[in-house]
């Protein structure tokens, strides 16, 4: 590049810009840069469709336990946090009442054999009763403490938690509410489902990591709401269908011939760009995205091969309105797309965006900066897709070459009609 020289300015093939005419193609500090070599994938073009992950994208919330619904405090759309409270359900469920008496039962008799046992204690040593009879006691308190543990598994096992157990045994009262809170989505927490407001949280430090932390925060859609105040659930039933976009799937479609090239491109772990196509703006590419796995078989009547990419999402709207949080997501499940999935390398290569290249019969042509003019050059393309223009490294263009990355079709016509002079005032006009 040492011995390349700009040449002067030909009028033929060099063009002056104004002001408004760069501001008009859109060339600026970031438009108007050197050229470099870099690697360049070749790539082919498949449909894909958004979707959501399969266990991770949508939450149902369903009832352990029989009750009627007694207030519902979430509504349909709302965005929510996990452990915000969404129901609350007065238990009617027979089993788990008669369970929580004959723990309660249970744990008086006990009460009572322990003092006894107490009072035995004092009057055994000093010879007025034998010794056989505290020996029953004790025997008959064991006995108790056998059912206590039954009756606990037996709670436990109705969906009552440890806390609420230890609840139940501490206070000797039945537990008559249910309250179930949003859960997490990575996460398993006793706390999605308390009854009657009296959880003991668990003491201790918090020893989650930061993207835990994130991940229990992550708001989630109330995407499907199935109850209203009164019903009557029974254990099981489904009360709500919470969705997290945070990050999607996109589900892309190779036909049989490109399957191998599939395979490759998930082995070398290239990444693919996503084109959503945008009425009135031309497309939106999401480069860099990572090819999470192939499906194992074919479809048969499509004859393609399901692979999955993954798609991070992100917050386009947050809001409040009447104490309800709303949020809308740059990209939902169903939207169509494009994938563009690299087939091959090239390395040190001059790769400019297709905007950058002008076409005239055979000839292809880039504007580079010369002073304050773009002279024309001729260059061959050796590739040429949708978006880029690969160039051919041989002596047309130097690396450190300034060029417009857009423009170059318009800039062309600009030539054409400086070499063809100005406007005849007489155009048009019979005398």
């Amino acid at each position: 590049h040492d011995h390349h020289e700009h040449a002067p300015h030909a009028a033929e093939s060099s063009l002056k810009l104004s002001d408004q005419a760069l501001r008009n193609l859109g060339l600026s500090a970031e438009t108007i840069q050197p050229v470099r070599l870099e690697t360049f994938r070749r790539s082919i073009t498949v449909p894909a469709v958004v979707v959501e992950r399969p266990g991770r994208t949508r939450v149902q919330v369903a009832t352990p336990m029989t009750g009627v619904v007694v207030h519902v405090h979430a509504v349909q759309g709302e965005a929510v946090e996990p452990g915000a409270l969404l129901f609350q359900i007065r238990l009617t469920h027979e089993d788990l009442v008669n369970a929580q008496i004959e723990f309660v039962k249970t744990l008086g008799e006990l009460d009572v054999e322990e003092r006894e046992i107490a009072r035995l204690q004092g009057v055994t040593q000093s010879g007025a009763v034998a010794g056989k009879l505290l020996l029953d006691r004790e025997y008959a308190r064991d006995k108790l403490t056998a059912l206590l543990d039954v009756q606990r598994e037996s709670l436990r096992l109705h969906g009552l938690s440890e806390n609420q157990v230890e609840q139940i045994a501490a206070e000797r009262r039945l537990l008559r509410e249910l309250q179930i809170f949003a859960p997490a989505i990575d996460q398993h927490d006793e706390a999605e489902l308390q009854l009657t407001g009296r959880f003991v949280a668990q003491a201790g430090a918090d020893n989650r990591t930061p993207q835990d932390r994130q991940t229990s925060t992550r708001p989630l859609i109330l995407q499907q709401l199935d109850v209203h105040k009164g019903q009557s659930v029974t254990a099981g039933e489904t009360l709500c269908i919470l969705t997290d976009y945070h990050e999607l799937f996109i589900e892309g479609m190779a036909f049989e011939q490109d399957i191998p090239t599939l395979r490759t491109a998930s082995e070398q772990e290239w990444t693919v760009d996503a084109i959503f196509q945008q009425p009135g703006s031309g497309a939106l590419v999401v480069p860099g995205l990572e090819i999470a796995y192939l499906a194992s078989t074919v479809d048969a009547g499509s004859r393609t091969l399901p692979f999955y990419v993954r798609l991070p999402n992100e917050i386009m709207k947050d809001r409040s309105h009447q104490d309800s949080r709303y949020i809308e997501w740059k990209h939902l499940p169903g939207q169509r797309l494009q994938l563009r999935v690299p087939v091959e390398e090239w390395p040190e290569q001059i790769v400019l965006p297709v905007e950058a290249v002008a076409r005239e019969g055979a000839e292809f042509f880039v504007f580079q900066q010369n002073g304050d003019h773009f002279d024309r050059v001729a260059v061959h393309v050796k590739y040429r897709d949708q978006f880029w223009t690969v160039i051919e490294n041989d002596g047309s263009l130097f690396p450190g070459d300034v060029v417009a990355l857009r423009g170059a079709h318009q800039m062309q016509m600009a030539l054409k009609n400086q070499a063809g002079g100005g406007v005849d005032p007489h155009a048009g006009h019979h005398h």
